[in-house]
């Protein structure tokens, strides 16, 4: 019943559409990105520095991104930085084939992975804002669900295996098919008939943006949440920034097959969004939580003390299924208790608190690694683990004591 409802409203299916081009470019982006970097350095701080720069914007750049998304019209927002991304995109199509390597070619590469973060800022913020314009805010549950669906269908099920055989033929090719994904994404949107979205009334940026940070910090439940988030995010970047490095030397993968397992890994994602919203109408939105920071905790422990690939997979696998549980209890509360003018600079502000310390999280785990060099690479890698699964019970309590988003 939900799929018929929803997939009738016009807008929707032409977001949609948009969002599974888009992400399919975006899953080859997850796997070509690090494995780039890792052709050209193995040193896992620079490895760590490149995850970090496309996760740096989310500090820096999150709350001016915020007052942009409430000044201006959100679709046409959209479109200029899928287009700006397209560009990008090229770019490292260029680098990739260009006959340059060593740290010049590392920091190249950091800096047009700093830009991309950057237009993903300003892209997602406007995003998550833009979907109560498009559905009804009794569907946003749904709608998020069926979002984060064709995420993982096409940016982790399908974007990581893709990436992994197209690297095997040529290293640029999966920058190729990003910006051929990202011009099919701008027609689908440019096709969307939607009334102007709500503006904030016109004042200087400082006072637009102070306006969203004291809802944000007067609003108990959206502050507590948000700084949950920035724990979690700080040690998930840890988590993720160097699963790479991990296939590789814990696990003994090739391109190939470190795509396939996050092809696999996204089944869980895809398992999450689907029966999320169903699973989080029986539980309350609260239980999203508690489920996000177990399942992070349980998969952190099973990579720290693991070198079997079905175990790790499984781990991660879990991982993505619980994280989507949070996800649409925690996007879903934001959309619905944010009124429509503030939402942009609101979003920006919890994204700050939130997705900011992931930046710091991913140099973190590198300097793990760095620092446990001496106990073998199998255990430097197995380290911050080991450090996310004491982070993860510290935050489980902190949500148990003082969270409820019912």
């Amino acid at each position: 019943m939900t799929r018929p409802r929803l997939f009738a409203n016009r807008n929707f299916r032409l977001l949609f559409a948009a969002s599974a081009f888009t992400n399919l470019g975006d899953g080859c982006l997850a796997v070509a990105l690090p494995w780039f970097a890792t052709q050209l350095t193995s040193d896992p701080l620079l490895i760590g520095a490149v995850a970090a720069a496309r996760q740096l914007p989310w500090l820096i750049l999150s709350l001016p991104a915020g007052v942009i998304t409430d000044r201006f019209d959100r679709k046409n927002l959209i479109l200029t930085c899928d287009a700006l991304r397209l560009g990008l995109a090229g770019a490292l199509v260029l680098l990739a084939t260009a006959p340059v390597g060593g740290a010049a070619a590392v920091w190249a590469l950091t800096a047009l992975t700093f830009a991309l973060g950057a237009a993903e800022v300003l892209r997602d913020n406007t995003a998550q804002s833009f979907l109560p314009a498009v559905v009804p805010q009794d569907r946003l549950e749904d709608a998020n669900g069926l979002l984060w669906s064709v995420e993982q269908v096409a940016g982790q099920f399908a974007g990581p295996p893709l990436a992994g055989l197209l690297i095997g033929v040529a290293l640029a090719l999966p920058f190729g098919v990003e910006a051929a994904m990202l011009a099919a994404a701008i027609g689908l949107v440019l096709r969307m008939d939607l009334p102007p979205t709500p503006r904030a009334a016109p004042q200087p940026f400082g006072p637009a943006l102070k306006e969203g940070l004291l809802f944000l910090w007067r609003h108990q439940t959206l502050r507590r949440t948000a700084l949950a988030l920035g724990a979690f995010n700080f040690i998930g970047s840890m988590f993720w920034a160097l699963v790479v490095l991990y296939a590789q030397t814990v696990l003994g993968l090739s391109a190939a097959g470190y795509g396939a397992m996050l092809a696999v890994v996204a089944g869980g994602g895809l398992i999450g969004s689907l029966f999320g919203p169903a699973i989080l109408r029986r539980t309350g939105p609260t239980a999203g939580l508690l489920a996000g920071l177990g399942g992070f905790g349980l998969a952190a422990a099973l990579l720290a003390t693991t070198q079997n690939v079905v175990t790790a997979g499984a781990a991660l696998t879990l991982e993505a299924f619980t994280a989507m549980l949070w996800n649409i209890a925690t996007v879903s509360y934001r959309q619905r208790h944010i009124p429509a003018p503030l939402l942009g600079r609101v979003n920006a502000a919890y994204r700050f608190c939130g997705t900011g310390p992931s930046a710091f999280g991913s140099v973190a785990g590198g300097l793990v690694v760095t620092l446990g060099a001496p106990f073998g690479p199998v255990a430097a890698l197995q380290l911050p683990y080991a450090i996310c699964l004491g982070g993860a019970a510290l935050i489980l309590i902190f949500v148990t004591l003082f969270l409820r988003l019912d």
